[in-house]
């Protein structure tokens, strides 16, 4: 048991690298001197972000296609972004070169760090999904929840309808991963929900360092509202199931591949 924790530790914390490359950034933004540098901290903080994912692919710890998602969660995290902090949900207060539509570019990678994250675990801890739903569903409940981010803010908010519509959808949808050589099943909802309370616990030590400010905060720190917590989890449901697609099409295109590898094959 104890070597199972401690290969679970050391894997997660393996998937966790971009992430935490992040926070230290945030850390190091914190105490140099980048005034007297003639930098601005955002800035500084996207010049890092974009070094540390340019390290990670040169040491082949993270393959083009693990890139190519990350990109995909920048984008999708720099839309969410923008108009939030436009109808005032929080704010980038700092100046900088690199503020777009009010919103430091680094923004995203904070976002692509939960996608990095996703497609890390996906592939050190083997996982596979037993008893999942249609993909054409998890893509339409995936987009509702992403959508609703958006809606909620001119119609009725629907957060608590989507989660129930994930739930009654990945009931019976159990995470299978290996540790320390052993198979072992989770139910799919409580690694959702495990995941968006890394996420949300995270999420105070990144405004505790300055990487935004919500309305509450404005005169000093104070602890991220609880209910952040829902939407957190829903977040990670969306990158969860686009990690899912794209390791579900991934695993088709191989294998079409190797097919027709062995087709054209001369025979000797």
């Amino acid at each position: 048991m104890k070597r199972a924790l401690l290969d679970f530790v050391k894997l997660e914390a393996q998937s966790c690298t971009f992430a935490l490359m992040v926070v230290a950034l945030l850390a190091l933004s914190r105490v140099l001197p980048l005034g007297m540098w003639g930098l601005a901290r955002y800035d500084f903080l996207l010049l890092g972000c974009l070094l540390a994912q340019g390290l990670l692919i040169a040491l082949r710890f993270e393959s083009w296609r693990e890139a190519g998602v990350i990109l995909a969660f920048h984008g999708l995290g720099f839309a969410l972004e923008a108009f939030k902090v436009a109808h005032g949900s929080w704010a980038y207060p700092e100046d900088a070169a690199s503020k777009v539509l009010g919103v430091p570019l680094y923004a995203g990678f904070m976002y692509a760090s939960v996608g990095s994250y996703m497609a890390q675990a996906w592939k050190r801890c083997r996982l596979s999904l037993l008893g999942a739903p249609p993909l054409g569903w998890q893509v339409a409940l995936a987009g509702a929840a992403y959508l609703n981010f958006f809606t909620h803010h001119f119609g009725p908010d629907l957060r608590y309808v989507i989660s129930a519509a994930l739930l009654a959808a990945f009931w019976r949808t159990r995470a299978a991963f290996v540790v320390a050589g052993e198979r072992r099943e989770m139910p799919l909802p409580l690694a959702f929900l495990l995941i968006g309370v890394f996420i949300f616990l995270a999420e105070n030590i990144a405004t505790g360092l300055g990487a935004w400010v919500y309305p509450h905060q404005a005169g000093a720190w104070h602890p991220v509202h609880l209910g952040k917590l829902l939407s957190w989890t829903l977040m990670v449901v969306v990158a969860f199931l686009i990690v899912s697609s794209l390791k579900t099409w991934e695993t088709r295109v191989d294998a079409v591949w190797e097919q027709g590898e062995l087709y054209s094959r001369p025979e000797n």
